[in-house]
């Protein structure tokens, strides 16, 4: 069948309903993990530091199946990818619960995380596509789903937890619901045409100017979404020195208006225009650290925190947006090139964040993030293909 602006209304609605159902399963997959990692560190008598390197495996992992995987969505079609990757995800997460050694763990998040990236990718191939149908802006409200996900998730690992459920029963449960889910999508998944699959790319293609500066733009605000995911808790308690009990609040401030903004990204930006998103964006996540940095009471530190969050929420779906418009690659080897230079500042900000504490404090290493941030609003300005 072959979509365009003018399907019928229907059709459109399964294509972008098949899509959300994909980014909810890959949230719904990975907050699983997250919510039982201390579990799992107990249970393999891991230190703190051998947690930590441990943990190194996953982005590793996604690191290494960057230059590949854009190569196989455009090779096989990102709707064959997408269902391939979603199943091995969610068989590579049941694995998870079942290993006994640190060894087994680290293969498991290392496949985990090259699963992971392949998803990504072709997910968001699809939803460029279905994106083009509407003719119009949708990619934040996928994402926005994938945050949703992780809420849903964390809230059943939660209950699990309390229920004394292992690990190994709570990733079989949500694995199987992947795979319904999965299955149940998949018809309605864009189908590949001339565009999505079966060109013949060379794997490794370096990206133009235009892609260079999306995937800048990704960099600075990934610097910014890496270190609140880390350093948040850190943040309130050594230097809003709030109590015990409220150390979670700058990163519950934080994931609630990134979720709440990502939905209402879409509706955003198709009245502002995308370049005037990403420079409010570049904005908000400046002046919320600035704020957080120069008063840090709990007060304005939450409302610094709220301002991150809703800024960072648009910037990731708009240059995957972007990206998936390029006209000198497929859109699978230009989200995959985007997302390579982007997840970078994922991978950096946390460290960037400790090595600049160890030498000053961490109030100066937030001020470095919101400056990074704050480029987004200005690269966005140099961006041919977010206009």
């Amino acid at each position: 069948m072959n979509y365009s602006i003018f399907a019928p209304s229907d059709s459109r609605k399964y294509l972008r309903l098949a899509v959300a159902a994909f980014f909810f399963v890959q949230g719904l997959s990975f907050a699983a993990w997250a919510s039982r990692i201390p579990d799992i560190k107990n249970m393999l008598h891991l230190t703190e530091g051998g947690l930590g390197t441990v943990l190194l495996a996953l982005p590793i992992g996604l690191m290494a199946s960057l230059p590949i995987s854009g190569w196989m969505v455009t090779h096989y079609g990102s709707k064959k990818m997408v269902l391939i990757g979603a199943i091995l995800y969610a068989t590579t997460l049941m694995f998870i619960g079942f290993v006994t050694r640190t060894e087994q763990l680290v293969i498991a998040l290392f496949a985990f995380g090259l699963w992971g990236n392949l998803t990504n990718i072709a997910i968001n191939t699809q939803a460029v596509a279905v994106e083009q149908v509407y003719g119009k802006s949708i990619m934040a409200s996928f994402h926005g789903l994938w945050s949703l996900a992780g809420f849903v998730s964390a809230m059943i690992g939660s209950f699990f937890i309390s229920t004394s459920i292992p690990p190994h029963i709570h990733f079989i449960i949500i694995a199987l619901a992947a795979f319904a889910i999965t299955f149940s999508a998949y018809k309605h998944t864009m189908p590949d045409g001339d565009k999505n699959g079966g060109e013949a790319q060379p794997m490794f293609v370096k990206p133009d100017r235009d892609l260079l500066t999306l995937g800048l733009i990704g960099f600075c605000a990934m610097v910014c979404e890496g270190a609140m995911f880390d350093w948040s808790g850190v943040y309130f308690q050594e230097v809003v020195e709030v109590p015990a009990t409220l150390t979670t609040l700058g990163y519950v401030a934080f994931m609630g208006t990134m979720t709440g903004g990502r939905f209402a990204g879409d509706w955003l930006a198709n009245r502002l225009g995308r370049m005037k998103m990403l420079q409010i964006s570049g904005t908000l996540m400046g002046t919320g650290l600035a704020i957080a940095v120069i008063f840090p009471n709990i007060i304005s530190a939450t409302l610094g925190f709220l301002l991150v969050g809703f800024g960072v929420s648009s910037v990731v779906p708009l240059v995957y947006s972007a990206a998936g418009r390029s006209r000198t690659m497929s859109a699978g080897m230009a989200l995959a090139a985007v997302s390579s230079i982007s997840f970078v500042g994922f991978l950096i900000g946390p460290p960037l964040i400790g090595i600049v504490a160890q030498f000053a404090d961490l109030r100066w290493s937030f001020a470095i993030v919101g400056v990074l941030a704050s480029l987004t609003a200005f690269l966005s300005t140099k961006a041919r293909l977010i206009q």
